[in-house]
């Protein structure tokens, strides 16, 4: 007998062919059977529904999240069943748990903490809390950097580089997909070519990927696209970019000049992949976008203080409104909120993306998707964290029209899981893992927005992960079934 079914529904397969009625069948964690499947303990009808494999968010920050939020309702809310960790060069792993959380994560991951120093230390760490969704990660170069150098400005000696690429093989031999750069922050942005291309060196034996937070994303887009397609050849690594965005108005439109570059790249049998969200805010720890000795006035003006430990009043709000109210300058405001106690730990969101480089983002061909939220619940963080995957299908599908339905479908599962080396994963066929969501195409929609983010989406059904039920009409199962994978291999 199988353990669930779900009966009448719309199926897509992930594989970007259009849906086909039938029924599917779940056991021992597994689709079992499609089509017409046999008696279950427990079945669901999907009348009027689709059921597509469960979202796979591959850019992630949630690796402290699944320590401090287990139930990770903001992504299981949403039909995402699986997510990318360790982005931007900031990861829980490799860890000493004798030094600063604070400097080992960049204040990304919002100062994480654990008795663990590798991956298989966190994976275990991550399971005893009984995780709802799964994880697959990546290893970060600052993190490393940290780890070996501290925050020096310099160079690597021949023993900090030894250091740093033992830290990247173990991860990589203990399953981590991949080696991540945040080339804009500190301290990824005091490296040079020759080093990033080194570390990344480690990750071809195993296939695997090098994905990048690129040095620029603004002015200098093209040459920093340039750099990370260097590397990628240099290293011999699948080069994965990240939140592609063209930053700033001066800049909007230079996204086809970016996905050109691409283009040529892939022609010439270079492998390249992207992620981009779909807002045109981004968002990120607000002392990484100034510099104190010359605070720039046109990027304060759009920046929204989503949280801050020093002035909590200050949450949700514009920077210029606050200084309009308070009456002072906006860069002495900028100045006065990044050297309060605490002050480093402000988040902000920046209104930098235009919305027709998101659609000319999305149509491109392999796109995938990436939240990159960041889980500090304790403010208003950007609604991408809650919203992203149910806005795509909703804007960019049902009202924009830039993708159809099934190819959107196929962005967020099958070539997610494909790239990220996520075995059984991201289809609906029999034999693989059933991580599945169940939505209605005519209403699912995003309901988080700037001035309420912390709001799930309608129009989600059901979400099973590893073949267990994790969420009914909006409701937490309590299932905690989710598994940590590693990279091209079965599961932790």
């Amino acid at each position: 007998m199988l353990d669930y079914a779900i009966r009448n529904v719309a199926i897509l397969d992930g594989s970007g062919s259009a849906a086909f009625e039938g029924d599917v069948g779940i056991k021992d964690g597994r689709i079992d059977a499609l089509g017409t499947v046999g008696a279950a303990r427990d079945e669901m009808n999907g009348q009027g529904l689709t059921l597509s494999p469960g979202f796979i968010d591959t850019h992630s920050h949630d690796d402290d999240a699944f320590l401090r939020l287990p139930d990770m309702m903001f992504k299981l809310a949403q039909g995402v069943t699986t997510v990318v960790s360790g982005n931007c060069g900031f990861s829980a792993i490799p860890a000493d748990p004798a030094r600063d959380p604070m400097a080992m994560s960049g204040g990304i991951l919002a100062g994480i903490s654990g008795d663990f120093r590798d991956l298989n230390g966190y994976f275990r760490a991550v399971l005893e809390r009984k995780p709802n969704i799964n994880n697959m990660m990546l290893v970060g170069h600052n993190t490393v950097r940290v780890l070996a150098m501290d925050m020096a400005q310099r160079s690597p000696t021949p023993q900090d580089l030894v250091t740093m690429r033992d830290h990247v093989q173990l991860a990589l031999e203990q399953g981590a997909c991949g080696f991540s750069t945040g080339l804009i922050y500190r301290p990824g942005r005091w490296s040079v070519t020759d080093e990033v291309i080194e570390l990344a060196r480690c990750a071809a034996p195993f296939g695997a990927l090098y994905t990048t937070h690129m040095r620029n994303e603004g002015d200098r887009l093209l040459e920093a696209v340039d750099e990370t397609l260097t590397i990628g050849r240099e290293a011999d690594v699948h080069v994965h970019i990240s939140h592609h965005k063209a930053a700033g108005p001066g800049n909007w439109g230079k996204v086809k000049d970016s996905l050109a570059k691409v283009d040529a790249a892939l022609a010439a049998g270079q492998r390249v992949t992207l992620d981009v969200y779909p807002y045109t805010a981004g968002s990120g720890r607000m002392i990484e976008y100034f510099n104190l000795d010359r605070i720039s006035r046109e990027l304060a003006e759009v920046i929204r203080i989503a949280s801050c430990p020093a002035y909590r009043e200050y949450e949700g709000r514009m920077l210029k409104d606050i200084a309009t109210e308070q009456r002072v300058d906006i860069t002495e405001l900028v100045r006065q909120i990044l050297t309060a106690p605490g002050g480093d730990r402000t988040i902000c969101i920046h209104f930098i993306i235009a919305e027709e480089d998101i659609e000319t983002n999305l149509a491109h061909a392999d796109m995938m998707v990436g939240s990159d939220g960041i889980p500090d619940l304790r403010g208003r963080p950007h609604p991408r964290l809650f919203g992203t995957f149910p806005r795509v299908l909703a804007r960019y599908v049902r009202e924009r029209g830039i993708l159809r339905l099934p190819e959107a479908v196929r962005r967020m599962t099958s070539l997610s899981a494909d790239t990220f080396g996520m075995v059984d994963r991201g289809r609906i066929r029999e034999g693989v893992w059933a991580d599945l969501t169940l939505f209605d195409p005519a209403s699912i929609v995003d309901t988080a927005t700037y001035d309420d983010p912390k709001q799930y989406p309608a129009g989600i059904e059901a979400v099973w992960v590893n073949g267990v039920l994790s969420v009914k009409e909006g409701e937490d199962q309590k299932a905690g079934a989710g598994a940590m994978l590693r990279y091209r291999r079965e599961r932790f």
